[in-house]
């Protein structure tokens, strides 16, 4: 595999070059990101856990130091300014050689509060990226996170470079062996709590380092869609387990989920043909295809699964018309994955931010931008059996096309969503979970 050191170089070219284009765009001379600052909790002299702005960690591999900034004009090395105070109640991150050293000018800042010596004098031309809005007012920016300018780097933000997948698929390593424990986990009976222990141990990540947080759900909790509760105690049954984890590599997300069944039965049949269902998805990714219709299509195929498993009493055409596929599933079928899980620009036409409104019947999509290549995606098709959304459906004109036995019998488990990230190219898709040998 190639190394991140030989990538590094063009990556840090095509930000350039990307910014040089934005700043032209908007007439400035220059783009001051900060890394942000840590947030004390309401009355409190705790912080909530460190979360580095995505644009500064854009740059660069540093996602843990508040504080920091840097000065980009497209053309000069960046300044890094790197924030390393004299400080002897909590551990100081020193700066360490690294691959990426030699391509910023390193400027030291023991207190955060002298940042404005390092910044330049006339703030006029330059534009702050950043959440700290009051701070960036205080020292003299008017331009504070530009809308167009904005736009314009996160429309691209969705085409990667080959370093920026090289992380990716290290992202998707790490969260693959956690996967793997956790079913492990799973298997001998642990508890919810217990499972997760078992996963974040694997990745050598604490709670507040994965991208997100664990979905790690047993039996009924599998019908939650964001279920993070985490039960301490052991169900008396183990029936089905769904695990949506993720891991960070350089602050690139890895975002995958597996759903099992304890037992040979008729779910774990379910389970086989979502899955071969989700890989068929896969295959229909490609450069040019509208994401809207690919999940559309998929949308028509999970009727077909309830048609063929009996869970409807009509046929899969019916099902799609009436939109009761939409009570088994209600969420897009992906979004694209990065700096951030759900990465932004997933709604644009072109780097003006044109926004390319969903459907109506699909308003949950997280993405309606026409696929390219270079862009990371998830797909991530479910079929769940929800408590609140099949009253609303039993109660409705469309009950008699469900078959409610077999609905009661499927609802102990839950549900199911697997999820896989892909790699788009132009000749191929590339899987990196499966990959990894995660089936």
């Amino acid at each position: 595999m190639t190394s991140l050191s030989s990538l590094y170089p063009a990556h840090i070219q095509e930000l350039q070059q990307r910014t040089k284009i934005a700043l032209k765009r908007e007439n400035l001379q220059g783009l001051v990101i900060h890394s942000g600052q840590e947030i004390k909790i309401f009355l409190d002299d705790n912080s909530y856990p460190f979360k580095v702005n995505p644009h500064f960690k854009h740059w660069l591999p540093l996602v843990d130091i508040p504080n920091c900034w840097l000065m980009i004009n497209g053309e000069d090395k960046p300044v890094l300014i790197y924030y390393q105070p004299v400080d002897f109640w909590h551990k100081v991150t020193p700066l360490t050689d690294s691959y990426w050293n030699d391509y910023f000018d390193i400027k030291v800042l023991t207190k955060a509060t002298d940042v404005e010596k390092l910044l330049p004098y006339d703030k006029k031309g330059f534009a702050y990226i950043g959440a700290h809005i009051e701070v960036a007012k205080a020292l003299g920016f008017d331009n504070i996170n530009s809308e167009p300018l904005l736009n314009y780097i996160h429309y691209h933000r969705a085409y990667k470079t080959q370093y920026e997948l090289a992380c990716l698929r290290k992202a998707n390593a790490l969260a693959v062996s956690g996967h793997k424990a956790a079913r492990l986990a799973f298997l001998s009976g642990a508890s919810e709590y217990d499972i997760q222990q078992a996963y974040l141990k694997a990745i050598a990540h604490t709670e507040s380092e994965t991208p997100y947080g664990n979905i790690v759900a047993l039996n009924e909790n599998t019908s939650i869609l964001h279920y993070t509760a985490l039960d301490r105690s052991v169900p008396q049954a183990h029936r089905s387990f769904l695990i949506d984890a993720g891991a960070n590599f350089n602050g690139y997300a890895a975002d995958i989920t597996r759903t099992y069944s304890f037992k040979r039965d008729r779910f774990s049949e379910l389970i086989a043909r979502m899955d071969q269902l989700m890989l068929a998805t896969v295959d229909g990714l490609k450069p040019g295809k509208s994401y809207v219709d690919l999940h559309i299509e998929a949308y028509k195929q999970i009727a077909k699964v309830l048609e063929e498993f009996g869970i409807i009493t009509t046929d899969a055409d019916t099902a799609v018309e009436t939109g009761v596929v939409s009570t088994f599933f209600p969420h897009g079928l992906g979004h694209h994955l990065g700096l951030q899980v759900h990465d932004v620009g997933g709604f644009m036409a072109d780097a003006r931010g044109t926004h390319v409104k969903p459907p109506q019947a699909h308003a949950f999509l997280r993405t309606s931008r026409v696929v390219e290549t270079n862009q990371v995606f998830t797909i991530e098709p479910g079929l769940y059996f929800i408590n609140s959304l099949l009253k609303d459906l039993k109660d409705s004109a469309h009950t008699k096309l469900i078959n409610w036995e077999v609905v009661e019998s499927f609802r102990p488990f839950g549900g199911i969503r697997i999820e896989d990230n892909v790699i788009v190219h132009q000749s191929h898709n590339e899987n990196i979970t499966r990959d990894l040998a995660l089936n």
